[in-house]
């Protein structure tokens, strides 16, 4: 356990603005964020110390036990074809990126600041399984959800961010949530960045792989320019590919080409068939189109896009294979420092 892991049981309930100047003072930024988030639902004002908490700010920093998988399974499964979704304008996309950028930085108050103004709000979760502490930043409210269709960000509070995973197609990729909770789950440092809308609702306007003008490429661009190497998750028909089971390319750029190799080399370990794209050609599955990729090879950032044939997704043992592998390369990132 890390030192500030022992601060005496007093200081962290008791919720008191010197209580937090304190630990801002000597703990790591993420440290103090997990200890902000986890005590302030019961917090005063700083400018008005008798005024209760609004219903939003309590919904922003209230702790919730869930089961993660479940909520963002629960999430993804109202994701439809059908459903609607509306293009956000540039300072809503702006806003969200930048509380996103915020939250990272230990800034809970100003995250929610910049959130509020695309009427978005953190959320703290703790995982039952492993206990760990999550920071959700979503829609404010579910009518706001289903309308806009933007998407949501997960947190993990174990540690300074480290990488991302990006699932840009959830329904329409079917049960490729699941790897990304998998590896946020099992890796500390993560930042899950998680589509909201079906690929072809509102005709191509919500395909955001391939979009630029969405809040989903915004969050990963911003991370992108921190430095965090992404990989994002995609599937494929078997008939796309026959004899295969997972595609790994490193779209445009080649910064992730040392992880590429070892993601390879760890799915053939599982007995996994994996097309590697430098190897050969993978048919039009190789992620050269994507504007997150786009966007960290500009960077020079290493940007790994993953393709899960549907034998292998719709098979939990399959996809916890898949995410050991890709666990090997996550966790070579977040062993990673500045």
């Amino acid at each position: 356990m890390p030192w500030w892991g022992a601060l005496p049981d007093m200081m962290l309930k008791s919720g008191t603005p010197h209580a937090l100047r304190v630990a801002r003072s000597v703990l790591p930024p993420v440290a103090a964020l997990v200890l902000a988030l986890g005590t302030l639902s019961g917090c005063s004002h700083p400018s008005d110390p008798a005024r209760p908490p609004t219903a939003v700010e309590h919904r922003a920093t209230a702790t919730e036990t869930v089961d993660l998988r479940q909520r963002v399974t629960d999430f993804t499964d109202r994701i439809t074809q059908a459903g609607t979704y509306r293009v956000p304008a540039e300072r809503d996309r702006r806003a969200v990126a930048d509380g996103v950028r915020v939250l990272l930085g230990g800034d809970r108050a100003g995250a929610l600041r910049a959130l509020s103004k695309a009427g978005y709000t953190v959320r703290t979760l703790v995982d039952r399984v492993g206990a760990r502490q999550v920071a959700e930043v979503a829609d404010a409210t579910a009518d706001g959800e289903a309308r806009r269709g933007w998407g949501r960000v997960y947190v993990d509070l174990r540690g300074p961010a480290r990488w991302q995973v990006q699932v840009p197609h959830p329904t329409a990729d079917q049960r490729t949530e699941q790897l990304g909770v998998g590896l946020l789950r099992g890796t500390p440092g993560g930042v899950m960045v998680l589509a909201g809308a079906h690929r072809n609702a509102a005709g191509d306007a919500a395909d955001v792989a391939h979009r630029r003008d969405s809040v989903f490429a915004a969050v990963s661009d911003a991370l992108a320019d921190r430095g965090l190497p992404a990989l994002q998750v995609h599937g494929f028909a078997d008939s796309s590919l026959p004899g295969q089971d997972v595609v790994v390319s490193t779209g445009k750029g080649d910064a992730a080409l040392p992880s590429a190799r070892r993601l390879a080399g760890a799915l053939r370990a599982r007995e996994l068939r994996a097309c590697e794209v430098w190897e050969r050609y993978c048919g039009p599955l190789e992620g050269r189109t994507n504007v997150e990729g786009d966007h960290a090879a500009a960077a020079d950032v290493p940007f790994l896009h993953v393709e899960h044939s549907r034998r292998v997704r719709m098979d939990d043992g399959l996809v916890a294979q898949a995410v050991g592998a890709l666990t090997e390369v996550v966790g070579e990132w977040s062993a990673r420092r500045p």
